[in-house]
């Protein structure tokens, strides 16, 4: 399964570089990309106008039904607010919200998020 992530300071780069999987980055000043695959979508926590291009490339053609999961990262001092980009776009399009991790992750962090997306191409298989 493909990763799709969209960074702003480097935390969720950094994050998806350590998982070491196939992924995309969102490119803020042309979100408008197909494609055409099964993806789970890597967000951090930002203001809606910040994070607005992530709905125009899920909202793009097919990616909207391609987009499988979503999983956020955050900082979790910020307590209800943590990973709410994550939560809201969870909501927004009906899927599941399927891992958490803070600023760039932990080891421990890369291990059960590769767990996790290796579930979500199982459950994609049987």
């Amino acid at each position: 399964m493909k990763l799709v992530y969209f960074s702003v300071t480097g935390q969720t780069r950094r994050f998806i570089k350590k998982v070491d999987l196939p992924a995309y980055e969102i490119d803020p000043m042309n979100p408008f990309y197909e494609l055409n695959e099964p993806y789970l979508l890597v967000v951090p926590t930002y203001d809606v106008d910040v994070t607005e291009v992530v709905n125009d490339f899920i909202e793009y053609k097919s990616n909207q039904q391609n987009l499988v999961a979503v999983a956020g990262g955050g900082n979790r001092n910020f307590a209800d607010l943590f990973i709410f980009t994550a939560k809201d776009i969870a909501r927004d399009y009906n899927i599941p919200l399927v891992f958490s991790f803070e600023f760039n992750g932990t080891p421990e962090d890369v291990e059960n998020f590769k767990k996790v997306v290796s579930d979500l191409e199982s459950k994609r298989t049987n």
